[in-house]
């Protein structure tokens, strides 16, 4: 199915190209885009930059579509020759899309699309998401009661608060609130120019009226091209940017993928001694629980622009619109609009400060490396041999893993247990290891076993070429609500019949010594978020064979099957809750005799316990294609590559 997204109406002053995707991200959630491709189209289309619309087709895993697509037209062009493109490449895709009729925005009721969703861009207004999803956007004149909602709503049926005097003291002293990391970060936010220019003009005004971003906010900039600081460096705003604490620290993932590191000791320990609700504001795609800092709770997504103006406030739990962020060197108090750039101002600044003379300069080279890679030597033979000693890349075991659940006389398991059983939104973030790795983890006490001091941990990131590391990171996320443990967070559950609390790993290495295959229970819109490839390999590894649940995100279902574990839904209405499940059961899964696995097959599922009567219910298997039935026979999409490979 196609939904078209039809956009009318222009930017207003003061939003931006972030707000509006932070809106049209909110809308289509609600609207329900997922297993659907998305085009934009109409009026509105043709007062958006090709950045500003790269930033909406970039969020298209954060709304759930397959994938978003604009169409091609005069902005598809200047932007091509803006950034240095080969003339003659520019003239065939303009030839191309005009010969074929790919050729700018279609007028509304030209085609025929399955469902049509229509945004007034001239009502966006400055928006930020949080302070868990990217879809819950808000106003920024809003946002301060909604942090106070998700405040109240964290604190109900909690310990009061530990007593701050048990932490060293921080000027100003941190509290529920307190901003604790402001970051420009993410290929995507950082990408836009007319964002990246703005949050520098808004560093310069506010240095220059005596502005300082308060100490316990933790600063960084990680654009994603080095164009970026060619730019801002010629413009005269890296400096201003830096006076405020926004350092350049690297290129590409760093905050937006957890990669912020530890927040300053003094900080942290009054975080964790005053049980604090603490906030990041990030310029990144995805703020999901426990992804950008393991001790910030509430992680808002915002423009590069409001992520500095947050960053000289210092708290989430004011309204920038109407209270102001600080105060200038003579005690007047000093409000975003003072602050603001008008739009004229920063279109004048990119046109006259970007070439493409500087995208020639930084991407001619892009496949040299720097002295540490180019100075290593070639392998002897066509491969480099694996090193037994490395905690960073070892051979991956996904050749030679057991097979998949295949019907044997219509059998495919008996006596599975659930490893986890979680509700709704789960997302592959609470799935995948990401994030820092805890010295007091299944993945800490490997390396330490194998000589690597906590000081070198690094993350999960880091590491990701190294399986036994990243097995440990499975379902480790800080933030998981596993029933089984429930009210107990984190990478937990119970190993049963028995009902022993471990993590999550040594019970899927218990099961797996005991020969007890292993399921996963899930609610609606499992794996959610980012294709995160670990979030399927982790659970193959832990020997997870099937996931019964309410509904997948695609990415997720597919990346599932593509590692051979088998995606399965529980009939419209139905759910482990409802059903009355516990996850303290044994089920078996068997394939009706008049049936074969494939697209659309209803399984019947069987659970037993000790004190209740055997209970059945039916699961529908969510293989979509005969593709997809040949990857997951195969044991995944690797064994069957191979054994096509050599079948020829």
């Amino acid at each position: 199915m196609v939904i078209g997204v039809e956009l009318v109406g222009s930017l207003p002053a003061g939003a931006t190209a972030t707000d509006l995707v932070l809106t049209v991200t909110r809308r289509l959630r609600e609207k329900g885009v997922v297993d659907r491709f998305v085009e934009f189209f109409g009026p509105g289309v043709t007062h958006l930059g090709v950045a500003d619309r790269a930033t909406i087709s970039n969020m298209c895993p954060e709304y759930g579509a397959t994938a978003a697509y604009f169409p091609i037209d005069e902005a598809t062009i200047a932007y091509l020759t803006f950034t240095g493109r080969d003339p003659a490449i520019v003239r065939r895709v303009d030839a191309y899309a005009r010969a074929t009729g790919l050729w700018g925005s279609p007028t509304p009721g030209s085609i025929d699309y399955d469902d049509v969703v229509r945004i007034d861009i001239g009502t966006v207004v400055p928006t930020i998401s949080g302070p868990r999803n990217p879809e819950e956007s808000v106003a920024v004149a809003e946002a301060a009661r909604s942090f106070g909602e998700a405040l109240a709503a964290y604190r109900k049926g909690r310990p009061v608060a530990a007593d701050a005097a048990t932490a060293p003291p921080v000027e100003p002293p941190v509290s529920d609130g307190s901003v604790v990391i402001a970051a420009i970060t993410s290929c995507t936010n950082t990408s836009n120019p007319y964002v990246m220019v703005g949050a520098g003009l808004i560093a310069r005004k506010a240095l220059s009226l005596g502005l300082k971003v308060p100490p316990h906010v933790k600063t960084s900039l990680a654009p994603g091209s080095k164009v970026v600081t060619d730019y801002l460096e010629k413009a005269g705003l890296m400096a201003p940017l830096a006076g405020l604490g926004f350092s350049l620290v690297g290129y590409g993932c760093t905050t937006c993928i957890g990669n912020s590191g530890p927040l300053p000791p003094a900080v942290a320990q009054q975080v964790v001694a005053q049980d604090l609700y603490v906030a990041a504001i990030l310029s990144g795609n995805r703020n999901f629980e426990a992804r950008i800092q393991n001790l910030v709770r509430a992680n808002y997504l915002a423009s590069p622009m409001l992520v500095v103006a947050y960053a000289l406030a210092g708290r989430m739990d004011l309204n920038l619109t109407t209270d102001p962020l600080g105060h200038s060197t003579d005690g007047t108090p000093v409000f975003l609009r003072d602050l603001w750039p008008p739009p004229e101002e920063v279109r004048r600044v990119v046109e006259a400060n970007i070439e493409p003379a500087m995208f020639h300069k930084e991407y001619r080279a892009i496949e040299v490396g720097d002295a540490h890679w180019e100075s290593l030597n070639p392998p002897h033979g066509p491969n480099y041999a694996w090193s037994p000693d490395s905690t960073y890349l070892a051979e991956a075991p996904y050749l030679h893993l057991p097979p998949p659940w295949l019907a044997t006389d219509g059998i495919f398991v008996r006596g599975a247990r659930p490893l986890v059983v979680v509700g709704d939104r789960v997302t592959t973030d609470h799935i995948s290891p990401a994030g820092e790795i805890a010295e007091t983890s299944p993945a800490g006490a490997y390396l330490r076993a194998h000589g690597v001091p906590p000081s070198e941990f690094n993350t999960y990131g880091a590491r990701r070429g190294h399986h036994e590391v990243l097995v440990r990171g499975t379902f480790a996320n800080v933030r998981l609500k596993n029933d089984l443990v429930r009210p107990k967070e984190g990478g937990y559950t119970r190993h049963l019949p028995e009902g022993e609390t471990m993590t999550v790993f040594d019970a899927a290495q218990k099961y797996g010594s005991e020969g007890v295959p292993l399921l996963v229970f899930a609610g609606k819109s499992y794996g959610q978020g980012s294709s995160r490839d670990w979030a399927a390999k982790g659970p193959r590894l832990l020997g997870v064979g099937a996931v019964i649940a309410e509904s997948f995100e695609r990415i997720h279902r597919i990346n599932l099957i593509e590692m051979g574990v088998l995606p399965l839904t529980y009939r419209p209405g139905e759910s482990w809750t409802s059903l009355g499940l516990t996850g303290r059961e044994t089920f078996d899964i068997t394939l009706p005799s008049d049936s074969l696995l494939g697209p659309g097959v209803m399984l019947d599922v069987r659970a037993r316990s000790e004190d209740a009567p055997p209970r059945s219910f039916r699961v529908e298997c969510r293989l979509k294609s005969a593709t997809e039935l040949a990857y997951y026979r195969a044991g995944g999409v690797l064994p069957y590559v191979m054994e096509h490979r050599f079948a020829r």
